[in-house]
């Protein structure tokens, strides 16, 4: 079934094309999910939690664009959401803003899943902040607005975040070089 019909059965509530989609979106939208949430729970929440959102939202949706970009930005906001729910996000660095940057060969000997879990494993604040800019494209204008922070605040919370990632990937790959003897 072309994405048109199925947009158009999910519209009347077709269960059958409810599975279909989930089952054709699954994979990306949860991926996209575990980029903004702590771990694979949360992001297999989230990824529900969105599948519900768009379900009852599709009818809004305007067929500018691509359809699953516009899944993604929901399930993005729905991961936002829930951050900003538990803790407030206005938190500002006064500090010098570290331009600092991750070359390839500083990454090449760690694996995707890797690099994923020190995302993960960054402050809320950094880690959103990293993927809604890093990732996904968002200006810092942007985030401000998302996150309900000012564009200073977003640029120090991304130049943090990838000097926090520097400092690990260099201590991995510190870890992993053998040692002389």
């Amino acid at each position: 079934m072309k994405i048109e019909e199925l947009i158009k059965q999910c519209i009347k509530n077709n269960r059958a094309a409810q599975n279909e989609l989930f089952r054709q979106y699954k994979d990306t939208l949860y991926f996209t999910s575990l980029k903004y949430c702590r771990n694979d729970v949360d992001a297999e929440d989230n990824l529900h939690d969105s599948f519900i959102t768009i379900f009852q939202k599709i009818k809004t949706y305007k067929h500018k664009g691509s359809f699953e970009g516009w899944m993604k930005r929901i399930t993005i906001y729905k991961a936002i959401d829930k951050y900003k729910a538990i803790k407030p996000i206005n938190i500002e660095i006064k500090d010098d803003i570290l331009e600092e940057t991750i070359t390839v060969e500083e990454t090449e000997n760690l694996n995707l899943e890797q690099l994923l879990k020190l995302i993960q494993d960054l402050p809320d604040q950094y880690r959103l902040v990293f993927n809604l800019y890093q990732m996904d494209g968002f200006s810092h204008k942007q985030i401000g607005a998302v996150l309900n922070i000012s564009e200073g605040t977003s640029k120090s919370n991304y130049h943090r975040a990838k000097l926090i990632l520097r400092e690990q990937i260099i201590a991995i790959n510190k870890s992993l070089k053998p040692k002389a003897h």
